[in-house]
């Protein structure tokens, strides 16, 4: 039986507690970047994956998915080790991909890189990669279908910075103007309820936001996820 009492006009609400993997390494002991699609979670990162799960383990959740990369899935398997449950792999929520750094000038590419999201339009790219209208339409799609689904009401999806973005932006209905507003730091969770009327998504409501159960008065995070990640590429040739 649902935890969700009924609702006048509302066939159905989900929960959906949207979290960010743990922290990686990006760079190796040289400075060298990694293959961003290897990347696994540091020690670090493991440590805020097991916190987040710990949080959601009295939450009575039905599934637990993530996008398929190392990083989403140890940190899925992580929460969804409480439970019992599978982790699920879903290739819509892949991340947003940036563009080569040979093809973006020195000059442009602070603006490109970390401050990307800034110049989210729909007809932009980020950093000379994906379009981010493209990147919108196949995220919000997914998440649509997988609301109306009938086998779930509480479900863990595990994503990424520019993936969960663009879920919190569909939710508050503020669309890629609000991308650059939504940081999210790693180990992160956000939750979002989903109302639906014969399978159709009518309410969108935001619970938290970029909650991090192990630092939730956020103690030495000054700079953003993307200064991190990005900042010791723009100082390569």
């Amino acid at each position: 039986m649902s935890l969700f009492p009924p609702l006048e006009g509302t066939s159905a609400r989900r929960r959906l507690y949207l979290l960010r993997h743990g922290h990686v390494a990006y760079y190796d002991a040289d400075g060298k970047p990694l293959n961003p699609k290897l990347a696994a979670l540091t020690d670090r990162g493991r440590g805020e994956a097991r916190t987040a799960g710990a949080l959601l383990a009295g939450i009575p959740l039905d599934r637990v998915l993530c996008s398929g990369l190392a990083r989403t899935r140890q940190t899925a398997e992580l929460v969804a080790a409480p439970h019992g449950l599978p982790v699920e792999d879903d290739a819509d929520f892949l991340e947003i991909r940036a563009g080569r750094l040979s093809e973006v000038p020195k000059e442009h590419r602070e603006a490109a890189y970390v401050y990307g999201f800034e110049a989210a339009a729909e007809d932009g790219r980020f950093a000379g990669g994906d379009g981010f209208a493209a990147v919108r339409d196949r995220v919000v799609s997914a998440i649509e279908a997988l609301v109306r689904r009938p086998d779930w009401t509480h479900l863990a999806l595990v994503a990424h910075d520019g993936v969960n973005r663009m879920l919190l932006s569909w939710a508050c209905g503020a669309g890629l103007s609000a991308l650059s507003a939504f940081e999210q730091d790693y180990g992160c969770i956000n939750i979002i309820d989903v109302d639906l009327t014969a399978d159709r998504v009518v309410r969108r409501l935001i619970r938290a936001v970029n909650l991090t159960p192990g630092n939730p008065a956020k103690i030495g995070l000054h700079r953003s996820s993307l200064e991190e990640a990005f900042g010791p590429l723009l100082a390569l040739d």
